[in-house]
Order: structure tokens, then C-alpha cells, then sequence
């Protein structure tokens, strides 16, 4: 009797084994440039699966934006647990979906800008957006804004469309807080300089001013960082603007129709460890968000320090991104 009961309990068993392995499995929405190879994802997934003993499935979407959209098409049948790539103009959209969780985890570490305290968002990592240029081509670059605006049309910028990308997005806020309703006017002074409006950062940054297309693009503060510690090089630096630069800060949530919850809140936990945090710097290229002590790179020590942070409460973005939006494309085809 004793073999039959055996395969009695093993017929049992299996099913068992396979649903633990199931719920073991954590499936999270982001971007590219977070999952590369050369990107912070790889080096997160090893750290948290050894913490876990579970499996982290990164699901690569083509922007934020595009995060937000499969989000909000999925709706309760969604496939993600965690969303890990909105930011604060995006966050309060996401919010009125109603497709998210409240997080319930202590984010008493979080070394910010600004005060946060919001129960559905964590944030992995923040900059600044700024105009990247080439030393070597550009030696005396605009000062401010005002500047910029001001300059001959000979001066070639690449940007982003806000529609798009987040930096693009980020220009967009930072001119709208810098000149208010000036703003469409504003941008018509700069149509000029623009040499072309990129779908994405990257479609931009490597493909056009990398290879010199233009002396100056619309990038991060953070950007230099990872050229002098990786390319070992000075040569692309970021503008300090005389009128402050645009914060951006980048969040996770978890999603609400997950069935994997308790190991959700324990990824975005985890986003506030040094585990996670210490890939961040080089690899995401932006600012940790908790204190590394000295674990940060010390070419962070050699970025420019805005004079004043530029932001909107994510609500008045959420409030006014179509109707600013339209003044931009209004002053783009005119």
C-alpha cells in the first residue's frame, strides 16, 4: 500500500509546486533603456530574485507614455504587477485610472527636492532636465533660457516632443513655469533654433548629436556623468540656466488587479535599498533616491546645481497638459 499512497501524495504535490512557482513570478511594465543590458534593470532583477527567490519578468514598453497607454488597455486584466517608469507629469493621469494599489511601505529613506508623501507612488531615481552640449563645438554656450530664446538661428538645438518623450514633456513644463502665459510666444522665438523634434531621447541623443548633428540638445543634468565616468571624457556638459531647471522625478506603483501584491510592495521596497539604488547613478544615469554616502560617484560632485527647482504639482499638469500642449504645436506649425 505504501506505493500507491506515494503517487497519491505526489498527484497532490505537483499542482502545488506549480502554483507556488506561479506566485513566485513578478511581471513588471517599463522601459527600455531600464532593462538594456547596459541599463540598471539586469543588475535590480539578480539583486531582488536573490532576496525573493522568485522570478522578475520585465515587460519593455516604448516610453513612459506608452506604460501609461497599455495600463490603461489592459484595464483589470492587465498582466502587470508593478509599473516602474511613470514621472510627475504623467503620475496624476495614472492615478485617475483607478488601475492602481496604495504601495504601504515606509519611504522615510526618500532623499528628495521636494517633500513627497503620496500612498500610490514610489520614486527609484529624479534629475533635472538641461540642455547637453559639445565643448568642443559649442565653447561658449546660452547662460539661461532667456538666452537661448535670444540666440542667432545659426545656434542648432535637438529637442523632444512632449507628446512622446518625457524630456520633451519636461521642456514643455519648465518653459510653461519659467514664462507662463509668455510660454507660446516664447516658443515661437525658439522655432528657429530647432533643428529637429525627436520621437524619443534616445532616437536624438545617439543618433543625431552624438554623431554631431547639433552643438546642444535638451537632455539631463545628470548626462555628463555618465560620459566622464564611462567615456572618460569632459567634452558634453550640461548648461546651468540662469532661471533654474525643471525637476523630474521617476516612480513606481503597483498595479491593483495583481495577484501578486505582498510581492509587489516588497519590490517597491526594495526600489529603497542600496541593493537597487546603487545601479541607478551610472546605469539610469539620474539621482539615486535615497542617500548613498559615498557609493555615489564622485562625478556626481562635478554636475551643475540649479539655482532654483522648476515644478507643478502633478494634479496642475494633469489639469493643463492638453491645453499646453496645443500652444506648443499652434507655435511649431505656424
Amino acid at each position: 500500500m505504501r506505493f500507491p499512497t506515494a503517487r497519491l501524495l505526489l498527484a497532490l504535490l505537483l499542482p502545488l509546486a506549480a502554483s507556488a512557482q506561479t506566485a513566485g513570478e513578478l511581471t513588471v511594465y517599463t522601459y527600455p533603456s531600464f532593462a538594456s543590458d547596459w541599463g540598471p534593470g539586469p543588475a535590480v532583477k539578480e539583486a531582488f530574485e536573490q532576496q525573493c527567490s522568485c522570478q522578475v519578468n520585465f515587460v519593455v514598453l516604448e516610453s513612459s507614455g506608452d506604460i501609461l497607454q497599455r495600463l490603461r488597455l489592459e484595464g483589470d486584466s492587465s498582466e502587470a504587477d508593478v509599473v516602474l517608469g511613470l514621472d510627475t507629469g504623467t503620475m496624476d493621469t495614472a492615478r485617475k485610472t483607478g488601475l492602481l494599489a496604495s504601495h504601504q511601505i515606509d519611504t522615510t529613506a526618500l532623499e528628495l527636492p521636494i517633500a513627497w508623501a503620496d500612498d500610490l507612488f514610489v520614486p527609484f531615481d529624479w534629475g533635472y532636465f538641461a540642455f547637453v552640449y559639445d565643448t568642443e563645438k559649442l565653447p561658449n554656450p546660452p547662460a539661461s533660457l532667456d538666452g537661448l530664446i535670444a540666440a542667432p538661428d545659426d545656434l542648432k538645438i535637438i529637442i523632444q516632443d512632449p507628446r512622446t518623450s518625457t524630456p520633451g514633456l519636461g521642456l514643455l513644463l519648465w518653459m510653461r513655469h519659467v514664462y507662463g502665459d509668455q510660454a507660446p510666444e516664447k516658443w515661437a522665438q525658439l522655432k528657429g533654433k530647432i533643428l529637429t523634434t525627436t520621437k524619443s531621447w534616445s532616437d536624438g541623443y545617439f543618433s543625431l548629436f552624438m554623431n554631431g548633428e547639433a552643438p546642444m540638445i535638451l537632455s539631463y543634468s545628470t548626462s555628463p556623468a555618465y560620459h566622464m565616468a564611462i567615456d572618460k571624457t569632459e567634452r558634453y556638459q550640461a548648461a546651468n540656466f540662469a532661471e533654474g531647471h525643471y525637476l523630474q522625478v521617476e516612480v513606481a506603483a503597483l498595479v491593483g488587479s495583481s495577484d501578486q501584491k505582498a510581492l509587489g510592495r516588497e519590490f517597491l521596497q526594495f526600489m529603497l535599498t542600496d541593493g537597487f539604488q546603487r545601479h541607478i547613478p551610472l546605469k539610469n544615469v539620474m539621482y539615486p533616491a535615497i542617500d548613498l554616502g559615498p557609493e555615489l560617484p564622485e562625478v556626481f560632485d562635478r554636475l551643475i546645481t540649479p539655482n532654483q527647482t522648476r515644478y507643478f504639482e502633478p494634479a496642475k499638469v494633469a489639469d493643463n497638459r492638453r491645453a499646453w500642449l496645443d500652444e506648443w504645436l499652434d507655435a511649431m506649425t505656424r
